[in-house]
């Protein structure tokens, strides 16, 4: 699955995600809180094993303050 563009789009969403959490010092939880978005989607999304739709990267990235989809210069 590595090969799928999709995939790799997931990944490096998840990295993003991951790498803004960890520059905030923000847990899942405080994520949660400020986003609005369910801990166990953040959690799915962080392992990889979901693919969050619009609205939630959106209010992912509203509450980080950030651009979390990959391939866009910022």
């Amino acid at each position: 699955m590595e090969e799928h563009h999709g995939a790799r789009v997931a990944q490096a969403m998840a990295a993003r995600l991951r790498a803004a959490l960890d520059g905030r010092g923000w847990t899942v939880t405080q994520l949660s809180r400020e986003s609005g978005v369910a801990r166990f989607t953040i959690a799915k999304a962080l392992a990889g094993d979901a693919w969050p739709d619009l609205l939630t990267i959106a209010n992912l990235e509203k509450a980080l303050d950030c651009d979390l989809w990959p391939g866009r210069e910022v």
